[in-house]
């Protein structure tokens, strides 16, 4: 009965991103581009300059949290295992082709981030927590009059998928305690969960900006060494993308439309596209100018697909690792050990760090949800339900099925945020200076 379920749920959720998620992302992000002068390009310099800025100005704030604060929350929650997990596997499932196919949603798809944020931050309201609640909850009020969305951020913000990720590899690369390493990784959950998204964004600005140091020097130090295969490499992602990929070793193949749908639904799911997430967090800026903090979210695209997702799978592609059959979580870190030592003894370590990022970072935008929901009691009610969840997918189900319970709810968080969005589309501007 539980595996006819997941076997249900994975139809579906092929289903929606072949048919409906590609299509709906890709248009509404060409649409957004096409109005904006191809925004993103454009004004990327003018973006990196304003991101630049959000780091000069400081870390305090008379009401809401500090931008650069905001930006590390929300880039936290994306530079995270999907990066190193679910970008492999769709290279594992897809082929080299998936790589082009998550370019394209990323850049269309920063576009589409930035409309979130803005109109999150366009409609925001006050709290008694001297900040502000924005997100998809509030500026899709104005889109529908259900309040079905709160209750789907709540189911998004509680990431099973990461936290299997991580319990699993310490229990079995470190061999300890299965129950041990579920409680510390628990405790240290509501331990960042309780100081809201201030204590988040200091543990994120700390964690993120030593990881993607670290795994860029790493990168550019292997990609030097094997230089000379680049070229065929990009030649074999481009060909890919639009013929598909033959059986090669542990990889089974697949066509042009299995590479599309990876991709896309890869790069949403890392990026945290279209499902509103970006939105709450960014929403509790000080910054008063709405299109100068979406123009963070479309810096945090970058850094997420364009950099850091990008090394990851030329890592596997280089070393030829993606082509044999090994687990997903494990494959980025056999492209590592054939170039550095000790890998495999510090890969828990380094999946817990990046991963803790992430799971404190959904935590904050589900409670934010839950006291949306629930004024009085939401935040109980919301620990109660996330330690819950978290001890049930530790200890029952694959990782896979964490990952189609995390795919379902964005999908359907996808499928009415962008109508929604597109039904507010005039309310976002984008403006030559900010």
């Amino acid at each position: 009965m539980f595996t006819q379920l997941f076997v249900f749920l994975d139809l579906v959720d092929d289903y929606f991103w072949s048919y409906l998620g590609v299509p709906a992302l890709v248009l509404l992000g060409l649409y957004f581009s096409i109005v904006s002068g191809w925004f993103q390009i454009v004004r990327l310099p003018q973006i990196v300059r304003s991101f630049i800025v959000a780091v000069s100005s400081g870390r305090t704030a008379s009401r809401g949290v500090s931008p650069i604060y905001t930006f590390f929350a929300s880039i936290g929650g994306c530079v995270g295992l999907g990066n190193i997990v679910g970008v492999c596997t769709a290279v594992q499932i897809g082929g080299p082709g998936a790589v082009f196919w998550m370019w394209v949603a990323g850049l269309l798809g920063m576009l589409v981030k930035y409309a979130e944020i803005y109109l999150g931050v366009k409609f925001r309201v006050k709290n008694n927590n001297n900040s502000y609640d924005g997100g998809p909850m509030i500026y899709l009020q104005r889109a529908f009059s259900s309040r079905f969305i709160p209750y789907l951020v709540c189911i998004y913000g509680v990431e099973i998928y990461m936290f299997k990720i991580i319990s699993h590899d310490i229990v079995t690369m470190w061999n300890v305690n299965r129950y041990l390493v579920v409680f510390l990784l628990l405790a240290l959950i509501v331990f960042a969960g309780k100081g809201g998204l201030r204590r988040v964004g200091r543990i994120s600005s700390t964690l993120i900006p030593i990881f993607l140091v670290l795994f860029l020097g790493v990168s550019i130090w292997i990609f030097v060494q094997n230089i000379h295969l680049i070229p065929g490499l990009f030649a074999t992602i481009f060909r890919s993308a639009f013929t598909g990929h033959a059986a090669i070793g542990g990889f089974a193949g697949g066509g042009l439309m299995l590479a599309l749908s990876q991709g896309v639904r890869r790069a949403c799911y890392t990026g945290d596209i279209g499902v509103g997430y970006a939105s709450v967090i960014h929403s509790e800026s000080s910054e008063s100018n709405p299109q100068r903090q979406a123009a963070l979210g479309v810096f945090g695209v970058f850094l997420d697909t364009f950099v850091v997702c990008t090394l990851s799978v030329m890592l596997i592609l280089i070393t030829g690792v993606w082509k044999d059959s090994i687990n997903a979580g494990q494959v980025l870190a056999v492209a590592l050990g054939k170039y550095l030592p000790f890998v495999q003894m510090m890969w828990p370590l380094f999946i817990f760090l990046l991963g803790y990022s992430s799971l404190i970072s959904f935590f904050s935008v589900g409670r934010k949800a839950a006291l949306f929901l629930f004024p009085r009691y939401g935040s109980m009610i919301y620990f109660i339900y996330a330690i819950a969840a978290f001890l049930f997918f530790a200890f029952v189900g694959t990782a896979n099925h964490s990952l189609m319970i995390m795919s379902i709810a964005g999908m359907l968080l996808l499928f009415f945020n962008v109508i929604g969005i597109f039904k507010l589309r005039k309310e976002v501007k984008f403006s030559s200076k900010f």
